[in-house]
């Protein structure tokens, strides 16, 4: 008997995204209208910008921009985040980077399930940025109690789909009709569902806690509260939305523009009202909303380290109003700020700032297997190598913090002393986190030995 022909997790993880977008795309219609304008944004800037399209398709990531996109969701529970980790899995989604959000206000701290090899990535980007919330941080410990009760009697996945996890891990992946049913089943859990799981009082003192504390114990299940496509230009975004009746928040987050982007930029538009019935009593609830991004490169932590002082000095001189009465102003200062922080390729390299990932020129695929030189620098002045910056595939903390707020309301910023907490968080995900760093450097240092060897044995390297 022959064995079964499991359908590939890049796959699944295409099915889903696509799953998730139509979803959400009904649910939220603005998002649609968000999509639209990045597609004709993206589209004009490819055929405005000869040498990025050139780059695009030379490093073989044109085809994943108009895939790209992510999304985000809040949990409740370690079993929720522990099955969340094998469900996410099953599409090829790993937990990567540690985000401690209670140093900007947020009772959460968080991971990002993607994929991290690079065919994977150029296949479908997808990531989910995902939050488990912080119980302990409420200080009324009978609501904390309460709210324990309520998240521990609830079941966010439906039995078929514990069923085709559980199947996933014994027969070692689905078959087609399998995952098939497994996006339909794993898209109930990410489903927006309009009634409460408490009643009206219950609500009010979870939301007097914290806006986001309500968010994850009010239902059933963890809604996602937005999907994010991927722009090439994210001030021209921000700066149409309003044509299209909508409106952004005050200022992008994270770096300013530049000419080499680095890391990530991020904005959004304002979270909706949304009806919902709490034990029969009608009521409203702000969470779900639009969010754009633009990716540049992975920075080093000496290159982070630079970014997080320069982002902290900006906010010293001019914190963003979240009215965004000083808009101009803060974007100015930030611009002015970061003149600090090179804009130069060559100059990024030299002071060991970025990420970059070689590969051969033509001149170096012609000349396989007939060099002697193993000297990457050298290859690379003589012409035989190329390198490109690594994109930035994770996420900035007070940037989410700042879109969660945003989106969460101007009252919701209590304070919560930062307590980062990555042991805790790794023993309820049931697995260590994969350092961004570590990891970006592997994949440098392994495109680097891998041309070498081609260009020195005609064959690449064992990884």
């Amino acid at each position: 008997m022959s064995e079964p022909e499991f359908t590939h997790p890049d796959d699944i993880r295409s099915r889903f995204s696509a799953a998730m977008s139509e979803m959400y795309r009904t649910e939220v219609p603005a998002y649609g209208t968000l999509m639209q304008i990045v597609a004709d944004v993206n589209a004009d800037v490819l055929d405005g910008n000869t040498t990025l399209r050139a780059d695009l398709e030379e490093t073989d990531q044109l085809s994943r921009i108009s895939e790209e996109r992510h999304g985000a969701i809040r949990l409740g529970t370690a079993e929720e985040l522990k099955t969340i980790r094998r469900l996410f899995a099953i599409m090829g989604m790993h937990p990567v980077g540690y985000y401690d959000l209670t140093e900007a206000g947020v009772p959460v701290h968080s991971t990002a399930f993607r994929p991290v090899g690079e065919t994977a990535l150029r296949r479908n980007p997808f990531r989910v940025f995902t939050s488990l919330l912080r119980l302990d941080l409420i200080a009324d410990e009978a609501l904390r109690d309460t709210a324990r009760m309520v998240l521990d009697a609830r079941q966010i996945y439906t039995p078929r789909c514990l069923e085709l996890i559980e199947r996933a891990e014994k027969q070692g992946g689905l078959t087609d009709a399998e995952a098939d049913a497994f996006v339909a089943e794993a898209l109930e859990t990410f489903r927006w569902h309009p009634e409460a799981n408490v009643n009206a009082d219950l609500y009010k003192r979870l939301h007097d806690a914290h806006r986001l504390i309500a968010d994850v114990v009010s239902f059933r299940g963890p809604h996602i509260n937005h999907l994010t496509p991927r722009t090439l230009d994210i001030d021209r975004v921000q700066q149409l939305m309003p044509d299209h009746g909508i409106a952004p928040k005050a200022v992008v987050e994270g770096p300013p523009r530049r000419d080499c982007p680095v890391l990530l930029r991020q904005t959004s538009f304002k979270a909706l009202s949304e009806a919902v019935s709490f034990d029969g009593v009608e009521g409203s609830h702000t969470a779900r909303f639009g969010e754009i991004e633009a990716r540049g490169q992975a920075l080093t932590p000496k290159g982070r380290a630079l970014y997080d002082h320069l982002l902290t000095a900006t906010r010293a001189r001019c914190l963003p109003a979240a009215d965004g009465s000083n808009a101009a102003e803060y974007m100015s200062t930030l611009s002015a700020t970061f003149s600090d922080f090179p804009d130069d390729l060559t100059e990024i390299r030299a002071a060991g700032l970025g990420y970059f990932e070689w590969s051969l020129t033509d001149k170096g695929a012609a000349a396989t297997g007939q060099l002697t030189e193993t000297d990457a620098d050298s290859l690379l002045a003589a012409g035989y190598l190329r390198i490109d910056p690594i994109i930035y595939e994770d996420f900035l903390p007070v940037s989410a913090a700042g879109i969660f707020q945003s989106n969460l309301g101007d009252e919701s910023a209590q304070e919560f002393a930062a307590s980062p907490n990555q042991q805790r968080f790794e023993a309820d995900l049931g697995q260590p986190v994969l350092n961004e760093f570590d990891h970006y450097q592997q994949i440098e240092d392994q495109s680097r030995i891998r041309c070498i060897s081609i260009l020195t044995t005609g064959a690449a390297a064992a990884e």
